[in-house]
């Protein structure tokens, strides 16, 4: 069976949602653009939530999958000096083309801080986690850096794209 080109992004922004929704849902919350309850920093397995949400798409090693999902190991908006550029991607999620590392890509990740609502506490260790695994060493993020950040960005709506992060990667 041959399946037409134009089908393709569909299949794959469906195939993206269902594998990087991930986990148990524990965290999850259709609540409408609420933050979240706020958790313990200390109580959030930063790696067991990065397996659950990223990982399917990112690779358990950072590496992501050429191509389709770019990397986090070495990634300059990973581990960006102004680290309200991962924040901002992990709670907004992230769509259209986007050079990492030099490679363009061009496909969708869903948004943690909406539809599949994460903490301020989980949001801070995920992203604190990207930044301090695989040969990476930027700083690490705190929950209230992610609450700042929801809050400068609550009129916000839709996916980040290279161009709303370009700003905050020449800051």
């Amino acid at each position: 069976m041959r399946i037409r080109s134009r089908f393709l992004p569909l299949i794959a922004a469906v195939s993206l949602l269902a594998a990087c929704g991930g986990g148990d849902g524990a965290a999850s919350d259709a609540g409408g653009g609420a933050t979240p309850a706020v958790a313990s920093a200390s109580s959030v397995n930063a790696e067991q939530l990065y397996q659950q949400r990223c990982g399917s798409c990112h690779q358990a090693n950072g590496e992501g999958l050429a191509g389709v999902y770019p990397p986090l190991m070495g990634s300059e908006h990973a581990n960006a000096s102004n680290s309200a550029v991962p924040v901002r991607v992990v709670l907004y999620g992230l769509q259209g083309p986007i050079t990492v590392k030099g490679v363009e890509y061009n496909s969708l990740m869903p948004p943690y801080g909406l539809g599949i609502v994460m903490s301020d506490a989980e949001v801070a260790a995920v992203v604190t986690y990207v930044r301090s695994s695989w040969g990476n060493s930027a700083s690490a993020v705190t929950p209230e850096q992610v609450t700042a950040e929801r809050e400068a960005t609550k009129g916000h709506t839709g996916a980040m794209t290279a161009a709303l992060l370009a700003p905050l990667l020449n800051h």
